[in-house]
């Protein structure tokens, strides 16, 4: 055999089988999908990380809104507790003035005139001060009708004069249209904590075709065959529930966060009703509007005391609370005029 001969199955014997190469592929292609989700896994781990690290910070804006809401609600607290202080000293002041009325009915007892013209000018001044200090309307009308009948006996023309004047004053008063305060309030207190046990929108479940194919009407009656096919055709489609929500991604708050959420729902309300008191529209349906806007977007619309909470919102952000008051200026005008006659004639 020459040389040639004997290198020929040598190189044979060498040669790489295709299962060889068959089994390097795969090993190949299995490194190449292990990579491959790695690198996916890693990508979605960094999407995640930055959507967290976002909601972070909006979670940290939520809660120096909270905080500057809460030093708002202190201040206006303290707001009313000064204008409680004032009215402390008008009451003050309103009680000398009926001990010094009941020191001059002593000293005027003979001078029937002066006396009602002096009861007259204290009963306005406290209609003056129901209106300016709490805008109570019902209570400055009865002065104003306490004064009027006080002037009845008095058939004098300048007595007549000042009852006409007080005539016009009680008539603007009645056309004044009347804010229930005490009910507006009640109300705010119940939506506060109505609030309080509002479920959130993650939170939502979604409803069973099963309830709404018991809602559904039977017009025949049904045989026993065609119940048990109905009943196992209803277990099939409650497999899966497919509902549409107006909200394609809800946001999803801790349990920290949904008391945070609550609690500025809360102060909301605390601050529209200080404002009620004070007779500030403004700022009044501004709070109204940020409590209904949070309510749409955080908790389930869906639900029952939902609905009743945005229906009550509603009613409330309707009514006009800011009222233009009367200052009685005529009325003190006439009775400065009617006391000045009767110094002029002693």
């Amino acid at each position: 055999m020459t040389e040639q001969e004997t290198q020929v199955p040598f190189v044979l014997k060498n040669k790489p089988s295709m299962v060889s190469i068959g089994w390097v592929i795969l090993v190949i292609a299995a490194l190449s999908t292990l990579a491959w989700q790695w690198l996916n896994t890693r990508h979605k781990f960094n999407e995640i990380e930055l959507s967290l690290s976002q909601k972070l910070e909006q979670y940290q804006a939520i809660n120096k809104q909270s905080l500057a809401l809460a030093k708002q609600a202190e201040e206006r607290s303290t707001q009313a507790n000064m204008r409680t202080i004032v009215l402390e000293q008008k009451l003050a002041e309103s009680r000398d003035q009926q001990e010094a009325l009941q020191t001059l009915y002593t000293q005027l007892a003979e001078n029937r005139e002066s006396t009602a013209v002096a009861e007259v000018e204290q009963l306005l001044t406290i209609a003056s001060q129901q209106l300016q200090l709490s805008g109570n309307v019902k209570s400055a009308l009865l002065a104003l009708q306490a004064a009027y009948k006080r002037l009845e006996p008095l058939e004098l023309p300048r007595a007549i004069q000042l009852r006409e004047t007080l005539n016009l004053e009680i008539e603007n008063l009645r056309e004044i249209p009347q804010v229930d305060v005490i009910s507006m309030s009640s109300q705010l207190t119940h939506l506060s904590e109505l609030c309080g046990k509002l479920p959130l929108i993650s939170e939502r479940q979604p409803t069973l075709n099963a309830n709404a194919a018991a809602e559904k009407p039977q017009t025949q009656t049904e045989t026993a065959l065609q119940k048990l096919v109905n009943s196992i055709w209803d277990d099939i489609r409650n497999l899966v529930t497919v509902e549409r929500i107006n909200k394609p991604e809800p946001p999803l708050l801790a349990v920290d966060q949904s008391f945070y959420l609550r609690e500025n729902l809360r102060l909301r309300l605390l601050t529209a009703r200080i404002a009620l008191l004070q007779h500030d529209e403004a700022t009044y349906k501004a709070d109204l509007n940020t409590v209904k806007n949070w309510l749409n977007e955080y908790f389930d619309t869906k639900h029952p005391d939902t609905i009743k909470a945005l229906n009550l919102l509603n009613k409330l952000s309707s009514n006009n609370i800011s009222i233009e008051l009367p200052q009685l200026a005529e009325s003190f005008a006439a009775v400065n005029r009617y006391k000045l006659t009767l110094e002029q004639n002693d």
